[in-house]
């Protein structure tokens, strides 16, 4: 007879891990979708405390199908941040192209993010 009260250290990992994958995305979707709409700007620190998470999590979820998950959100916000400085100069030389980069970079961004999310749900990792 199985107690159902009671759950294995790994799937109490797991939860937790897909809980924390959920709020990082969810903090991601939050300023991602703010950097399209101009109208809507949230705080980069909502992206900040994101990746710091991230980036104290990731260990507890080496060797699982979660780790890949953590790797993809850092990455992310690692190139749109690279792209967003690189673009920067466009602004100050040029409107129209700066508000182009910009606005290309942050729906990779958005695609990243939600990519990422949905394979969560369906507790998929993300590719290499």
């Amino acid at each position: 007879m199985t107690d159902l009260t009671t759950t294995s250290p790994d799937a109490h990992r797991d939860q937790s891990l897909r809980t924390v994958g959920h709020i990082s995305y969810a903090l991601h979707l939050v300023v991602a979708i703010g950097a399209v709409l101009p109208s809507f700007q949230p705080s980069i620190l909502l992206l900040v405390a994101a990746f710091i998470i991230d980036l104290v999590k990731r260990g507890d979820a080496h060797g699982t199908w979660q780790e890949s998950h953590f790797r993809w959100r850092l990455r992310s916000v690692v190139w749109a941040g690279v792209l967003y400085v690189l673009t920067l100069p466009l602004w100050f030389l040029f409107v129209l192209p700066g508000w182009i980069a910009w606005g290309l970079i942050s729906l990779w961004f958005v695609y990243r993010v939600a990519r990422g999310w949905l394979s969560l749900n369906d507790r998929k990792p993300m590719p290499v």
